[in-house]
């Protein structure tokens, strides 16, 4: 027999259903007017309009920002995305650019750099791709740095594998030998 306590406790804590399971509960379907809120297990956090930073800010969840921010940016390992309403005076440091606002400042990202139609970038920008959209402004330098690569002419070596010993000649035997091919 069903007992009405029973039912109403939670096994293991509050669990909030998701946006499919409340339209499956109540006979409809999950619509695109209710999207999800995280995509992929990714936190995203919003900093509105109406709201100004002056200092650092750093975190680790993907920011966007439709406010001012004035000094630096630090989310090395996510994405920033600059609105449309956004405006920032700092140093930006982050995975990921994307540019829909302004921004005054260098610019450091170590996936890419997006600015978008309607975008503005004011300083220089590192990373290793960089899209500047058809109606965005830029102005400053870029530097598309590559990730970290072997040198030239020496073959990759396998992990874990030790380091080449460094060949070592005195001063009077220091001859250019030809290298072996």
């Amino acid at each position: 027999m069903w007992k009405r306590d029973e039912a109403v406790k939670p096994t293991s804590g509050p669990v909030a259903p998701t946006g499919s399971a409340v339209a499956s509960q109540f006979g409809g379907s999950p619509s695109a007017s209710h999207p999800e809120p995280r995509q992929h297990g990714r936190e995203v956090v919003n900093i509105g309009k109406s709201v100004v930073i002056k200092g650092e800010l750093s975190g680790s969840e993907d920011l966007t920002i439709e406010g001012q921010v004035e000094g630096k940016i630090e989310l090395k390992e996510n994405v920033l995305t600059i609105g449309p309403n956004g405006k920032i005076k700092a140093q930006v440091f982050a995975k990921a650019l994307i540019v829909q606002g302004e921004v005054n400042g260098n610019v450091t990202a170590t996936e890419k750099v997006e600015i978008r139609d309607g975008g503005s970038v004011d300083g220089d920008i590192v990373a290793p791709r960089v899209a500047i959209a058809d109606g965005a402004h830029f102005r400053g330098s870029v530097d598309m740095q590559r990730k970290a690569t072997p040198q030239a002419g020496s073959p990759p070596r396998p992990a874990g594998a030790p380091a080449p010993a460094a060949q070592t000649q005195t001063p009077a035997t220091q001859v250019a030998q030809p290298a072996a091919r």
